[in-house]
């Protein structure tokens, strides 16, 4: 399998032509190099906000990929396989997967993340194509999961490895397989010479999970009237996308995450995870294992239009917890 060098922003603009600015989910180089996010921020307009020839994934701007497809129908099959528009129907969960997925956090815990936090202090991942990744760092260098293999991209040169264990990752991107990232649900480090029980399927099926995600959180970050809103984020501990946003000291605060699944289930749920108390007489707040509300997969992909589908849930978490 031959993975060129990734730069999503320039391959999206090489496409759209003059006259076009594209705008995109994933990370793109230059490696930005001061704090405090040590990280570029692809899906935002920034100073061209009202300009008509920017092209977004969101309706942060004037102009969606979405409306463009529809002008430009060559398009649709980009947009669909980078989650910019177009979106693909959700794909059945493929057999294997907990036991794949399990492996692929491992995998971001122990070398990904760590390979960015020894460059800069910094472990938060993103949704890359194919998977997820680390942003650019240090010399325009990014380590991600693409498929089933792990890719060591620095400036225009890349470099693949098919995933076997944890050790030969961490040796191939040149790190030591870590714990230095570690938050309250990160995985065991475990046998780092353990083959890991990975699958192109479940491969597959987690990178659209995550490009899914980016898009819906991406879009979530723009509520009107949102106080202290974050950015999206793949911590790899949890391993779930995710922002928080509300006010604190109201009681309106809130993480809203994306998570691709977990020991407790099989299945990839949305959750609105309150950090103030909530209605217990309300049954929109049906979680039992933490204080909020959950969307399963099967009800996601019941929905006749899955994205509206997750907003719509995250968009009510919101309201009745900002009142």
């Amino acid at each position: 399998m031959t993975i060129e060098p990734r730069n999503p922003q320039r391959d999206a603009g090489d496409r759209l032509g003059e006259g076009l600015t594209a705008r995109v989910l994933e990370p793109s180089p230059p490696a930005v190099t001061e704090g405090p996010f040590f990280a570029d921020d692809p899906a935002s307009v920034g100073a061209d906000a009202h300009a008509e020839t920017v092209v977004t994934p969101t309706t942060a701007g004037s102009l969606t990929w979405d409306d463009l497809v529809a002008q430009r129908p060559e398009l649709a099959d980009y947009a669909r396989t980078h989650w910019l528009g177009n979106r693909k129907p959700l794909d059945a969960v493929p057999d294997g997967y907990p036991t794949a997925r399990e492996a692929f956090h491992r995998l971001a815990f122990a070398v990904v993340a760590e390979a960015r936090r020894v460059a800069n202090t910094k472990f938060g991942l993103r949704y890359t194509h194919g998977g997820y990744g680390t942003p650019f760092f240090g010399a325009d260098e990014q380590v991600r999961i693409e498929g089933t293999n792990v890719v060591h991209q620095t400036a225009e040169a890349v470099h693949t490895l098919p995933i076997t264990t944890i050790r030969a990752a961490a040796d191939f991107v040149g790190v030591a397989a870590g714990t230095e990232a570690a938050e309250h649900d990160s995985p065991p480090l475990g046998d780092i010479d353990e083959v890991l029980a990975v699958d192109a399927a479940s491969g597959q099926f987690l990178g659209d999970w995550f490009g899914f995600a980016w898009g819906v959180l991406e879009e979530l970050r723009l509520t009107d009237g949102a106080a202290d809103v974050e950015r999206p984020q793949l911590w790899p501990g949890h391993f779930d996308p995710a922002l928080a946003m509300g006010d604190t000291e109201a009681g309106g605060r809130a993480s809203y995450g994306m998570s691709p699944g977990d020991q407790s289930s099989d299945e990839p749920y949305l959750y609105v995870g309150a950090w103030g108390e909530v209605d217990g007489d309300d049954p929109f707040w049906n979680a039992t294992a933490f204080n909020g509300a959950l969307l399963s997969y099967t009800e996601l992909r019941s929905a006749a239009d899955p994205y509206v589908a997750a907003l719509e849930f995250f968009h009510t978490g919101y309201v009745k917890l900002a009142g």
